[in-house]
């Protein structure tokens, strides 16, 4: 089959479209064609360099597809069945796992990062990972929805207990994870100020849903947000950022109000005044991915329409790279993804 690997750490450049092996189907595993795979920062930072990671390594962690085969212990998958597969590895015996914890298991791995991912023809993947998709969603759609919204639903109902009627500060509205968060909090009852780079991106949040929009290049988040809130602050802000924004990130909470972050794309090394952290009585939560029934429970919605995938862009397998230093680039809005 085809593939993109990396035989080395580095940039775009050590993406190489080649031939690799088949993937050899076991008895409990099922044998999937990928139709789309969708990109993720994550793809980028494994690109430079990520411990664990084994090379030649494949990335790619959000893949939608069709049954090709289901290994001889599996009988409720059909030659053609149209699916996504969750992102997620995991034992599926140990103490969390058997307590829906699943991204707390020590065998936890995501496709792309610790294990091989989808960007390639074929992936066997445990029966667990495989969820079978409506007729009426396509597999460019199907593809940009596990990882984000999984990451999004756990951020802000596993972390941040959102309730209806508070107000979320999202910030990087243009980025999947940010997509996914506008509509969660809409669906949900929430107001949303979202955060974003030029008119266009805070435009296209306003159309998700978001009831106001900033430009962090040209406006202060925090005083935006002070003057919006009447001074109060937020609830909840959805953070992802990192060191660019984490700052003004504090200043615009609310007393008592809860901060969720899950990623550093612009650098982790944040720092805040710990007398704040105490006297205002704040929250900070660190998420990662989600439990496979929080996945099941996102998926209801994005099946009945109201949570809807945001793709910006396609590229063909072979212009991996291509794809790669797009999403570097910030330009998007939502999702891009290659199609084998």
């Amino acid at each position: 089959m085809k593939a993109v690997r990396i035989h080395e750490f580095g940039g775009p450049e050590v993406l190489k479209y080649e031939d690799v092996p088949d993937p050899e189907l076991r008895k409990d595993h099922v044998l999937i064609r990928v139709c789309a795979c969708a990109l993720n920062h994550l793809d980028i930072w494994v690109r430079k360099g990520l411990p664990g990671v084994k090379l030649p390594h494949i990335l790619g962690s959000d893949i939608a597809g069709e049954v090709v085969e289901a290994g001889d212990y599996i009988s409720d998958l059909k030659s053609g069945t149209r699916v996504l597969l969750s992102p997620m590895l995991f034992c599926n015996h140990c103490e969390q796992c058997m307590n829906a914890r699943q991204n707390f298991c020590p065998q936890f791995a995501v496709l792309g990062n610790n294990a091989d991912g989808g960007n390639c023809e074929l992936i066997a993947v445990p029966r667990a990972n495989v969820i079978p998709i409506p007729d009426s969603m396509n597999f460019v759609d199907a593809a940009s929805v596990p990882l984000v919204f999984l990451t999004a639903w756990h951020m802000l109902m596993g972390k941040a207990e959102l309730r209806p009627g508070q107000t979320v500060l999202v910030l990087g509205a243009g980025s999947g994870v940010g997509t996914a968060a506008i509509q969660i909090c809409k669906i949900l009852g929430a107001q949303v100020i979202a955060t974003a780079g030029d008119e266009r991106k805070l435009a296209k949040a306003r159309e998700l849903g978001a009831d106001c929009t900033i430009d962090h290049y040209k406006q202060k988040i925090s005083d935006e947000v002070k003057r919006i809130t009447n001074r109060r602050g937020v609830d909840i802000v959805f953070e992802h950022v990192g060191v660019a924004t984490w700052p003004e990130s504090i200043k615009s909470l609310k007393y008592g109000g809860t901060l969720v972050t899950c990623g550093a794309t612009t650098g982790y090394e944040a720092a805040m005044d710990l007398r704040v952290l105490f006297a205002r009585q704040l929250s900070l939560f660190g998420s990662y991915m989600g439990s496979q029934g929080e996945l099941i429970d996102v998926l209801k919605h994005v099946f009945a329409g109201k949570l809807k995938a945001v793709v910006d862009r396609t590229f063909p397998l072979s212009e991996t790279r291509a794809a790669h230093e797009y999403l570097a680039a910030g330009q998007q809005f939502g999702k891009v993804v290659v199609i084998p």
